[in-house]
């Protein structure tokens, strides 16, 4: 049989401050050109930035529900019918669950210009925690997308 995946996936190994396989791979979503000890800086960094504002919460949980908050459940696909094109609902997968919630925490850091990476990824995580901020936002799109197209979910077969 064929894999899906390719094998990134077992051969990740857990940081060494949190043990968290989850931060391995966020820190190797957020590394530049192989720069892996600059991202892991900036995360740490962040993580010290939250522990700061949030002294009673435990910044590495911080961290996994701002992760789980963005997780989106369902999306759109397109599905090609009789020559007309359909925005079709269909749930998502929990590894796919996780790779967009990572990328849409990364794209909405840098897309606050003007300021260092360790402090926007602090805030975003920590609005994300909130289910608020530019994370969420775009999941909310998603699934206000899905649910406009759910006339069509019959093509999802």
């Amino acid at each position: 049989m064929v894999k899906k995946f390719t094998a990134s996936q077992d051969q990740l190994t857990p940081d060494t401050r949190f043990n968290s396989i989850l931060v391995s791979k966020f820190v190797n979503c957020l590394m530049y050109d192989g720069k892996k000890s600059v991202a892991l800086g900036a995360f740490y960094r962040a993580m010290d930035q939250i522990q700061r504002q949030l002294p009673d919460e435990s910044p590495l949980r911080v961290f996994e529900t701002a992760v789980e908050n963005v997780k989106p459940a369902i999306e759109v696909r397109s599905k090609r019918v009789g020559g007309a094109t359909y925005q079709v609902p269909t749930p998502v997968n929990p590894r796919r669950q996780q790779a967009l919630s990572i990328r849409w925490i990364l794209e909405a850091v840098r897309g606050r210009k003007g300021r260092p990476v360790d402090r926007s990824l602090a805030d975003e995580l920590l609005a994300a925690f909130r289910r608020e901020g530019i994370a969420m936002t775009k999941r909310e799109n998603v699934h206000r997308m899905a649910d406009a197209n759910k006339a069509f979910s019959h093509f999802a077969w």
